[in-house]
């Protein structure tokens, strides 16, 4: 058996043409890399009947599984001693597991824009809220995951979604498009309610199966981002890190994106036990839509077994 990891060395490289398209998961309660995205050494087992030989064997395996544990997504009916290297999706910490499914968009609908949680959907279809803030690119991932544009509103103006919009798709599940935050041109009292209501949203709605909090990667760790995180993981409301505008390789300001990325990682991996799942995304080139896409099947399902 053969354990290959890939995350001991965090060296991103975004650059396109390294990257294919990647897939993203994280625990109910709570692949592939690219080429050269994530170096991790590999692990192999022999049939040695030399005890020594068998016990260190063993012991670099527990330690390797151990390792993996803590910066790999391993989903529900996989085991970690059984882990190899194509089973991790690319440009991404996310183990694919056997939950995946249908993953393809075939039809969305708007059903209702709601200003109270209470006021949402009532029939217990499984529900992914993307959140993230203003100006992160939420829209533009929305429709490019749906292939639609303007199914979610996009604008120049940072903060245009006020309410918590649901979108039926497949007749089966539910995209929710939550208001963006920490837009400085709100009024306070404005930011406040929407606080107010999101979170009543995260903590009161039992059909929510995951939280995608998207993260600009074009710009340094923000510390409004890295307070949502906490907030989300100290109420045990299930995220995946999803890093948007991952083709913008250049820096225009500070530092480039794969330095933003492997900072804004550093810090979560000193405030989480076990590594959210991420994944890099780019709703201009459509990196990581399909396999955003194949994470979200895997979190449905085996929320809806």
């Amino acid at each position: 058996m053969v354990l290959l990891l890939r995350y001991r060395s965090l060296t991103i490289n975004l650059t396109p043409l390294l990257i294919p398209k990647s897939h993203s998961f994280h625990t109910l309660q709570s692949f592939r890399n690219p080429k050269n995205l994530i170096s991790i050494p590999r692990i192999s087992s022999s049939s040695s009947t030399n005890p020594t030989t068998t016990t260190t064997t063993n012991r670099s395996i527990s330690d390797a599984a151990k390792f993996a544990k803590s910066v790999l997504f391993v989903p529900p009916g996989v085991e970690i001693e059984e882990l190899t290297d194509d089973m991790v999706l690319p440009g991404s910490n996310i183990v694919i597991g056997p939950f995946a499914g249908h993953s393809q968009i075939k039809e969305v609908e708007f059903v209702k824009s709601s200003a109270r949680a209470r006021d949402c959907p009532k029939d217990d279809r499984p529900e992914i809220a993307i959140l993230g803030r203003s100006n992160v690119g939420k829209s533009s991932l929305i429709n490019c995951l749906v292939r639609k544009k303007e199914v979610a509103l996009t604008s120049k103006k940072p903060g245009k979604t006020q309410l918590i919009n649901h979108f039926l798709v497949n007749k089966s599940w539910y995209i929710v498009d939550l208001p963006g935050y920490g837009f400085a041109k709100v009024s306070d009292a404005a930011k406040t309610d929407w606080s107010a209501f999101t979170k009543g949203y995260f903590l009161n709605r039992d059909s929510l199966v995951c939280v995608l909090l998207l993260i600009d990667a074009s710009v340094p760790p923000q510390k409004i981002d890295l307070d949502c995180a906490n907030w989300l993981g100290r109420n045990n409301v299930p995220m995946t890190f999803v890093f948007t505008k991952c083709d913008k390789m250049k820096a225009t300001k500070g530092k480039r994106p794969d330095e933003n990325i492997k900072a804004f990682q550093q810090i979560i991996r000193e405030n989480f036990k076990v590594h959210p799942p991420w994944i890099l995304t780019s709703s201009v080139s459509g990196l990581g839509r399909d396999e955003l896409l194949l994470h979200m099947s895997q979190l449905r399902n085996y929320w809806d077994q």
